[in-house]
């Protein structure tokens, strides 16, 4: 009998990896990774073939979801595979499915955790986890034009709740929605729906490169993010609902957002 184990590589580079991960590397038949899900920017498959003493197999979206998975799961039929993804497997990625297939399948499957970005952004914010609502992802425009995003904030801040934005990615096209983009598209929205949701004075916070060792934290009005040059991707965003007055406080103290935050807390 076959096994397939996921493995989360984290969030940023090849020393993301866990102990446990790197351990189940070694002792596999077969490897293989993808990196179109997200962006790890210095992310060396080199360099982890070398740190684990196997060769790997990159895998692209084709061939994870047109053709369901059927390199992995040939090889995961015969002997002990790993499928190495971005973040913490089955978290913000379509790789469900070829869990589910192994499962008609027979084949055993594992998983390995990483480092999420749901969870990186959060810390990094400063805001409190409790308080998060529904995640939502903001789409390229020209690949579908969604209300649903800002929707999905209106909702979360009736119930005084933060939102998290995952930002589009094409990573195989090495194409990555900008903050600025994202709260322009959003502001396009708003100029249609008028329910001051996502205004120019609506306070956001925007993260550059979560799980790096000099990520971009910046919380502001959207007038004044519109401005700000976050470097390199990848690149998420969060609509702050209530705050906290220890929310308001990391939100100035932490990621420079103005001093008047503090009167709003509760």
């Amino acid at each position: 009998m076959g096994e397939l184990v996921f493995v989360g590589l984290g969030l940023h580079d090849d020393m993301g990896i866990s102990l446990r991960g790197l351990e189940e590397i070694t002792t596999a038949d077969a490897v293989f990774v993808e990196l179109y899900t997200s962006l790890m920017p210095s992310f060396s498959i080199e360099r982890l073939e070398k740190l684990s003493g196997k060769k790997m197999a990159y895998v692209s979206r084709k061939q994870l979801e047109e053709e369901n998975g059927r390199d992995v799961l040939n090889a995961a039929k015969q002997g002990k595979a790993v499928l190495l993804v971005p973040g913490d497997p089955l978290i913000a990625t379509t790789h469900i499915t070829l869990r589910i297939q192994a499962k008609k399948l027979k084949i055993k499957s594992r998983l390995v955790h990483g480092a999420s970005i749901l969870s990186a952004v959060i810390g990094l914010s400063g805001l409190h986890n409790y308080k998060f609502g529904k995640s939502v992802t903001i789409p390229f425009p020209e690949e579908t034009f969604s209300e649903t995003p800002y929707n999905v904030v209106a909702e979360n801040k009736k119930r005084g709740l933060h939102t998290l934005c995952l930002l589009d990615v094409e990573a195989e096209e090495k194409r990555y929605m900008s903050i600025r983009e994202s709260l322009k598209q959003l502001l396009e929205i708003e100029e249609k729906k008028k329910r001051g949701i996502v205004t120019m004075s609506t306070v956001a916070v925007g993260i550059a490169r979560a799980g790096s060792a000099n990520p971009t934290v910046k919380a502001d009005y959207v007038r004044e993010l519109l401005k700000v040059d976050f470097g390199k991707p990848p690149y998420t965003l969060v609509f702050p609902g209530s705050l906290h007055f220890m929310e308001a406080e990391a939100l100035v103290v932490l990621v420079d957002a103005p001093e008047e935050l503090r009167r709003t807390a509760e």
